[in-house]
């Protein structure tokens, strides 16, 4: 299916992404205006410590006005490679580095209205290294043996898709007998 972009103009510049609208042509020949949020790649880890803890960071989500229990998660620097990031992320959230990531899966956040591409690592081999957290984030780290975590998926713990995915996408590999 080919549809062409007329054109494109930014309607929103702000610290985290932009707003674009864009005209585009259907495949039917009529036209449509889009407006898309442009957000940068991010990761999300689910960190396994050598016990089979999980490890999560509580914090608060403005637009949600909750505290919210999510796995550690951020948005790649530019040129920054999804797995730097999330060896960077992991020591900014919950301050441990890992020995291993491995690559669970990728996906489109919302793809209705936004380019934001996720990374969903496992981060296993879990030290002490912690780095600087961003000056706007207040979090507060929280671990769970990983039997606990899962047992939480069917209450309403976890409210963001990321945490939920990752939990998922993890799930065999923390589980593997199952």
């Amino acid at each position: 299916m080919k549809v062409e972009v007329l054109q494109s103009e930014i309607r929103y510049r702000g610290r985290a992404f932009n707003v674009r609208q864009d005209e585009i042509r259907l495949p039917d020949g009529r036209s449509a205006q889009l407006d898309v949020v442009d957000h940068s790649a991010a990761i999300t880890i689910v960190p396994v410590d050598e016990v089979g803890d999980i490890w999560f960071v509580r914090q608060y989500r403005h637009p949600t006005q909750k505290l919210l229990l999510e796995l550690p998660a951020g948005t790649l620097e530019p040129n920054e490679q999804p797995e730097a990031a999330a060896l960077r992320e992991i020591r900014e959230e919950i301050g441990m580095a890992a020995a291993e990531m491995r690559l669970l899966g990728e996906f489109f956040l919302a793809p209705g209205y936004s380019t934001e591409y996720m990374y969903v690592y496992l981060a296993t081999g879990l030290s002490p290294a912690p780095l600087a957290q961003d000056d706007d984030e207040f979090i507060f780290v929280e671990k769970y043996p990983a039997q606990v975590a899962y047992q939480r998926l069917n209450s309403s713990e976890y409210q963001d898709a990321k945490t939920l995915l990752g939990l998922y996408l993890a799930r065999p590999l923390i589980f593997p007998a199952e």
